[in-house]
């Protein structure tokens, strides 16, 4: 039986600027209408690819301008956009500064700006990209520069706010979320400002650069600052300290050292220099080290802790979340591996794969910390039935996507390397084209629930109820 957290929610929500919490509210609730969005045009495309006449006759609606909308959109418009919002109340938090006023009236405005600036980039982007306007068909930079642009500057703003927040800490140390989150909003800015330079944008650089640009905007921001949040949220819901801050260091560097060289086993068995794709495959299985130096922590620190997570309604994502990331890294190292590739190599497990990171590892995660953290910034719990249905519609619906397309996509290599015709491995691959389907239903009416949930949480209703303010 779930419970709910009760006075404890009320008394540190008590403290804490309206006007902060609803500014980080509205940068959560436009990532759940991104969320909405994405997810709609998701499950578009996963019917369309078992009935391809679906919207055939609209240009706009073509597979192929409507998934980058999709990935784009879900990716920078939920993902990033959710994290953000979770970042300024983690780094006010963990600096202790206090919550009557975390950020001046200044800093309120600009963190304002930032998030019409992030929704304008997110708009815009869809538009163009259903316009036609595709930025070359570059993964994840589908978007034109002139999308991009507000949203980078929205992300140099939150960085600048977050340094700020930082240098007037009230601690002497600086913890390690506020450590992840600075240094993603760092990083972000180097990988895109290479992924949208003009200088390498043809032959084989251009590769190596859409190799880099691919998984460092995955590993570079939405790990950081969805590991920087579990850092935070995990002890605070468990009322107990992280299990070894070391580790945590241990990760961060290590992360640093190992990532920022893998994206170029995507194009394993390329003309690509070999010694650039045996770099990316030894530090793809280095990678172990980072990932499990955080997901040990985070597993230890919830160690003997079976009862409270029982009974709490925020901490079961947030140990699906951690697993997920351990899993979706060891079996993201064993792809790179040159064998398993001459299988599973621009397959549909690839797809199931991706989709096993950033929905069971980071959506998970920042669900979880939704649930935990909101509710003590607003004052307002969510109802644990909405909760409890969107957690096992999401875990349900992403269980039926991935190991449909891992099996699909396995038989789909297979055909491949005994050399049959193409049009067979469509043929093998076609039935678990339903699953895909039917586990994308799954997880896009579980986001309803969980938008539904996230509105009720919103602020307003506690200033109410304690005679002040207005709704």
């Amino acid at each position: 039986m779930k419970i709910p957290v009760g006075i404890p929610v009320f008394v540190a929500a008590a403290g804490t600027d309206p006007r902060f919490a609803k500014m980080v509210s509205r940068w959560l609730v436009s990532a759940g209408v991104w969320l909405l969005f994405a997810s709609v045009v998701g499950l578009l495309e996963a019917f369309r690819l078992i009935d391809t006449e679906i919207l055939a006759d609209h240009a706009w609606a073509t597979y192929g301008r409507m998934r980058p909308v999709h990935t784009m959109t879900m990716l920078f418009g939920w993902a990033s956009m959710a994290l953000t919002g979770l970042a300024f109340y983690v780094v006010a938090k963990s600096t202790l500064l206090p919550m009557h006023e975390p950020l001046s009236k200044t800093e309120l405005v600009f963190a304002n700006m930032a998030l019409w600036l992030f929704n304008i980039g997110v708009g815009v982007g869809a538009v163009a990209m259903c316009m036609g306007d595709l930025n070359a068909g570059r993964e994840y930079r589908e978007w034109p520069w002139y999308a991009m642009a507000p949203a980078f500057a929205s992300v140099g703003i939150c960085g600048v706010l977050f340094y700020r927040m930082v240098a007037r800490r009230a601690v002497q140390g600086i913890y390690i979320s506020c450590w992840f989150v600075m240094a993603g909003c760092f990083w972000i800015a180097i990988v895109v400002l290479m992924g949208y330079q003009t200088f390498w944008t043809a032959g084989i650089p251009d590769r190596i650069i859409d190799g880099f640009y691919i998984h460092n905007a995955v590993g570079m921001w939405f790990t950081p600052l969805a590991v920087g949040m579990t850092y935070y949220a995990l002890p605070k819901l468990l009322n107990k300290p992280i299990y070894s801050y070391a580790l945590g260091v241990l990760g961060f560097f290590t992360h640093l050292a190992f990532y920022t060289v893998i994206g170029t086993h995507h194009y394993i068995f390329t003309p690509l220099p070999m010694a650039l794709q045996t770099t990316s495959v030894i530090c793809s299985v280095a990678m172990i080290v980072p990932v499990w130096a955080s997901t040990g922590n985070f597993l230890m620190t919830m160690k003997g802790e079976r009862l409270a997570i029982s009974h709490s309604y925020s901490l079961p994502f947030l140990l699906v979340g951690v697993l997920g990331y351990g899993l979706a890294s060891v079996q993201g190292s064993a792809e790179s591996l040159r064998f398993v590739q001459e299988i599973l190599h621009f397959t549909h497990y690839t797809v199931g794969h991706a989709h096993f990171a950033m929905y069971v590892f980071v959506t998970f995660l920042i669900w979880g910390c939704i649930y935990g953290l909101v509710p003590r910034m607003t004052g307002r719990e969510p109802p644990i039935a909405l909760v409890t249905i969107h957690f096992w519609l999401a875990l349900g619906g992403i269980a039926v996507y991935v190991v449909g397309l891992s099996v699909g996509g396995h038989l789909q290599g297979e055909s491949w390397v005994d050399g049959e015709a193409f049009m067979e491995s469509v043929r093998v691959a076609g039935p678990y084209m339903v699953w895909r389907a039917v586990g994308g239903l799954l997880m896009f009416v579980s986001h309803i629930f969980f938008f539904v949930a996230l509105w009720k949480m919103r602020p307003g209703a506690f200033t109410m109820a304690f005679g002040g303010g207005q709704s």
